[in-house]
C-alpha cells in the first residue's frame, strides 16, 4: 500500500525536501499529540503551507501518521542492519549502541528528525496499524537476529524474544532522560549503558535469587471503596492498551460494564483519571521499593532484585499492569511536571540502592543514575512482556526479564 501521494513529473530536490520537512514537523506534533491529536493543519503551519498544500503529499492524516513510523522502523531497521555486520554477539549489541547513539547526537543537533514515539501506533485504525504493526515486526525480528550465536546457544527462543524485548525498549527510553545530558556527555552514556547491558549489576557471581515480596496492591484512600481499585486497573489496562488518545470514555466504561454517565459521576474528566491512575502506579512502586529495603539481613544486590522482580510481576499479576509512562506526556504541562518529577524521584531511589550496593560491595561500580534509568525502563515495559513473549507467564516473568538487565544479556 502507498502511503504517500503520487509525485509530480519531474519531482526535483525541492519537492523532495518540502516532503522531508512535512515528515519532520509531523513526528514531533505526533509524539506530543498523537495520531488522534495531530491534524493537517498543524503540520502545515509548522512547514509554511496551507493544509491543501501537505494533502499533496499525504491525503489523509493517518497516511501522514502511518509514514510517520515508518520513517522511525526504517531508521532503526538500518541502524540495526549496520550493526548486524559486526563479527560476534557483544560487538553487535556495542555497534548497535553505538549507531543509536550517534543519530541521538543529529537530533540533539537538529540534523535530523526526532525519534517517532512507536508507543503511538496503537492510535491508528487498519488496514494502517497492521501494515506499520508488521515493518515494526520485521524490524523485531531484525533485532533478535543478534542473539542467533553460539554465546546465546542455551537461550531458548522465548528467552532471547524477551531480550530482544528487553533491548529495544532500553534504547526508546533514552528519550525520556537523555535530554538531562549535555552531547558532550553522550560517549560516556554509550559505553556506560553498553556495559550495564553486556555485564549486568552483580559483583562478582552473585545469584540471582530475590526474596518473594508480596504483592504491594495501592490501598484505598480515605472514603473510597475497594470498587475504586478495580476501576483503577480497569482504567490502566485501557490506556495502556489504546493509549491516553485513544482511550475512550466509553472503552472504560464498557471495561468494567458500567454507563457513560456512572464515569463522570465518579471522574470529573479523563485527564483526572489518568493523574490516579498515576498516582497508585507511583504507590505500588514506592511499597515495593520500600519493602525490599527493609529486607533483614539483605545486602543491597538482593534488596534490588526483590524490588525489580516483583514489579514486574505486579505487571503480569490480576492487580496490574502499572500504567505506562508515555502517558504523562498527554497530559497539561503543569500536571505533567508534577507526575514527571514523582517518576524521577522513584528511579532516584534506584539509583541510591545501586549507589549503596556499590559501596558495600554487592554490586559491581556502574553509574548508579545510568543504571537506574535502565530499571525504570525495563519495568515500564514489562507491561507488554506478554505481547512479545506469549509463553511468558507470572512465574517466569522477572527471570526472562529483569534478570537479564541486572546480570546481563549475556548471561544464561
Amino acid at each position: 500500500m502507498t502511503l504517500d501521494a503520487p509525485p509530480p513529473s519531474g519531482s526535483t530536490a525541492r519537492y523532495a525536501a518540502k516532503k522531508e520537512a512535512i515528515l519532520a514537523a509531523a513526528t514531533a506534533i505526533l509524539n506530543r499529540q498523537g495520531v488522534r491529536g495531530m491534524t493537517l493543519a498543524d503540520v502545515a503551519a509548522d512547514v509554511g503551507l496551507i493544509t491543501t498544500s501537505v494533502t499533496y503529499y499525504y491525503r489523509k492524516k493517518e497516511d501522514l501518521a502511518a509514514a510517520c513510523f515508518l520513517r522511525g522502523v526504517e531508521i532503526f531497521d538500518n541502524l540495526a542492519s549496520e550493526a548486524a555486520k559486526a563479527v560476534g554477539a557483544r560487538a553487535r549489541l556495542a555497534r548497535f549502541i553505538e549507531l543509536y547513539f550517534d543519530h541521538a547526537l543529529k537530533i540533539r543537533l537538529k540534523q535530523v528528525p526526532p525519534f517517532v514515539a512507536f508507543g503511538e501506533m496503537k492510535g491508528l485504525n487498519e488496514p494502517l496499524r497492521s501494515e506499520v504493526g508488521g515493518a515494526f515486526n520485521d524490524l523485531f525480528r531484525n533485532i533478535r537476529g543478534f542473539f542467533d550465536d553460539p554465546e546465546f546457544a542455551g537461550l531458548s527462543r522465548l528467552e532471547t524474544t524477551a531480550r530482544t524485548h528487553l533491548l529495544l525498549e532500553q534504547a526508546f527510553w533514552t528519550v525520556t532522560w537523555l535530554r538531562r545530558y549535555d552531547v558532550e556527555d553522550f560517549p560516556r552514556i554509550r559505553d556506560r549503558m553498553s556495559d550495564i547491558l553486556c555485564n549486568g549489576l552483580a559483583a562478582g557471581d552473585r545469584p540471582w535469587a530475590p526474596p518473594p515480596l508480596p504483592i504491594a496492591a495501592a490501598e484505598p484512600a480515605a472514603g473510597q471503596d475497594v470498587s475504586r481499585e478495580t476501576f483503577l486497573i480497569a482504567a490502566t489496562r485501557v490506556i495502556n492498551q489504546k493509549g491516553y488518545r485513544g482511550a475512550s470514555v466509553e472503552d472504560i466504561s464498557a471495561q468494567l460494564n458500567v454507563t457513560k454517565g456512572s464515569f463522570y459521576h465518579h471522574n470529573e474528566a479523563k485527564d483526572d483519571l489518568v493523574v490516579e491512575c498515576f498516582e497508585r502506579t507511583f504507590e505500588v512502586m514506592r511499597a515495593n521499593q520500600f519493602a525490599a529495603r527493609d529486607l533483614e539481613r539483605a545486602d543491597r544486590w538482593t534488596q534490588l532484585t526483590a524490588a525489580t522482580a516483583a514489579l514486574v510481576n505486579y505487571q503480569l499479576s490480576d492487580h496490574g499492569p502499572l500504567l505506562r509512562a508515555s502517558a504523562m506526556g498527554a497530559l497539561p504541562g503543569d500536571i505533567r511536571h508534577d507526575l514527571v518529577e514523582r517518576y524521577a524521584r522513584i528511579s532516584d531511589r534506584f539509583a541510591a540502592m545501586i549507589s549503596d550496593g556499590i559501596a558495600e560491595g554487592s554490586i559491581r561500580p556502574v553509574d548508579p543514575l545510568i543504571a537506574a534509568h535502565m530499571i525504570s525502563s525495563m519495568i515500564n515495559a514489562a507491561v507488554s512482556l506478554q505481547n512479545w513473549a506469549p509463553g511468558a507467564d507470572l512465574d517466569q516473568a522477572a527471570a526472562l526479564f529483569a534478570r537479564p538487565l541486572l546480570v546481563g544479556v549475556f548471561s544464561r
